[in-house]
């Protein structure tokens, strides 16, 4: 029996988010687990007179792929990637963009991949990557499994509920609603945030501001934008769990002098970190900062996807920005590391310039009252 709200999301997908007309060609990407969610998929293409091309994959191939992977074997590895990466080039030619469904029955796969594997992987897919997120129409989702509704809290049932209903907030109606915000910050020089054990200063002057409403990610729900690059003064909590790499970082903390992450702590995982914030130049750089308003997600449960959507965060960003918003900041890494500034969570403030915008998570000005959950 087919399930109507997979229906639904995948024309969300299609005439949302990819804009998908009568004649185009795109791609899917997806986890063999999310096969109904393709197959609905492939009947909405149908109905609209749309082509697609489908690879599947699966998680546990993926870890044994990159296993394989040896940077010390005299450029074996690194010449294989970048073949790999042009062939991926090749065949989005001519394809409008990428529908990319991951599904992450253990978010700690990657975990014993040497830093070194993943970095090579990492630098060498960027032009291929590059090219999608630039240059070609996209959208991200995760299909829910077992493991993931355990990282919630959730039983599997309640999981599922949780991700459609995220997933399927009025986008129409959160277009309009935040375009007050997007008009503030595009007349913003200096940003002030605080929260617990955070002070940040930093300008977003002349950066291009991009509203997300379920265009590129689902579940969706932000505005971005990006530091100017040197400008990035003073320390930064991460105070929600993040994976990277297949590992689980607890309590991150960053100090900033001149944009640059001077000092940086996490632990027992503290070493990882930094050999993460080491990949090359830029990621020791911040790439994007946005603000995070879904009404529907509040709590984190270490998936980037959602947890940076949640009512009443911000995320900022090592590593890469987005062509949309550039600040110059180039790199393999773009780790979107959240802060909650709800009371529950230490509390805190944006400032824009002289305004205070918004308090302890909910937005004080009256045209972004609509923004608050």
């Amino acid at each position: 029996m087919r399930d109507s709200r997979i229906e639904k999301l995948a024309r969300l997908m299609l005439r949302h988010s990819m804009s998908i007309k009568k004649g185009e060609a795109f791609h899917i990407t997806a986890d063999v687990a999310a096969l109904p969610l393709v197959k609905a998929i492939l009947r909405q293409a149908k109905i609209i007179g749309a082509l697609a091309e489908v690879q599947l994959t699966q998680q546990e191939l993926t870890r044994m792929q990159l296993d394989l992977l040896d940077p010390e074997d005299q450029g074996v590895s690194a010449r294989f990637l970048e073949e790999k990466a042009e062939s991926g080039k090749r065949r989005f030619e001519n394809l409008a963009g990428d529908i990319v469904i991951r599904s992450y029955a253990n978010d700690q796969e990657l975990s014993k991949i040497p830093p070194a594997v993943q970095q090579l992987a990492a630098i060498k897919n960027k032009p291929f990557k590059d090219l999608l997120i630039n240059h070609r129409r996209w959208v991200l989702f995760e299909y829910p499994t077992p493991g993931q509704a355990q990282r919630a809290g959730m039983s599997f049932d309640d999981y599922i509920d949780f991700v459609l209903d995220v997933s399927s907030v009025d986008y129409a109606q959160m277009q309009k609603d935040v375009q007050p915000l997007k008009q503030l910050m595009e007349k913003t020089k200096h940003v002030h945030v605080t929260g617990r054990e955070t002070d940040l200063h930093f300008s977003i002057e002349n950066i291009p501001v991009i509203p997300c409403c379920g265009e590129n990610n689902i579940p969706d729900g932000e505005c971005f934008t990006a530091p100017v690059r040197h400008s990035v003064q003073g320390k930064l909590l991460v105070n929600t769990p993040s994976v990277f790499w297949g590992t689980v970082f607890h309590d991150i903390r960053l100090e900033f002098k001149d944009g640059k992450i001077i000092q940086a702590s996490a632990g027992e995982n503290t070493d990882l970190l930094n050999k993460i914030l080491s990949s090359d130049e830029g990621a020791r750089y911040i790439g994007e900062f946005a603000i995070g308003f879904n009404p529907l997600i509040r709590e984190p449960f270490m998936n980037t996807l959602f947890d940076e959507k949640i009512s009443g965060s911000f995320h900022f960003t090592p590593g890469a920005c987005y062509d949309d918003a550039p600040n110059g900041n180039d790199s393999s890494v773009h780790w979107d590391l959240v802060h909650i500034q709800r009371p529950e969570y230490g509390g805190g403030s944006i400032w824009f310039d002289d305004a205070e915008i918004r308090r302890d998570g909910l937005f004080l000005p009256p045209e972004l009252k609509n923004l608050n959950p």
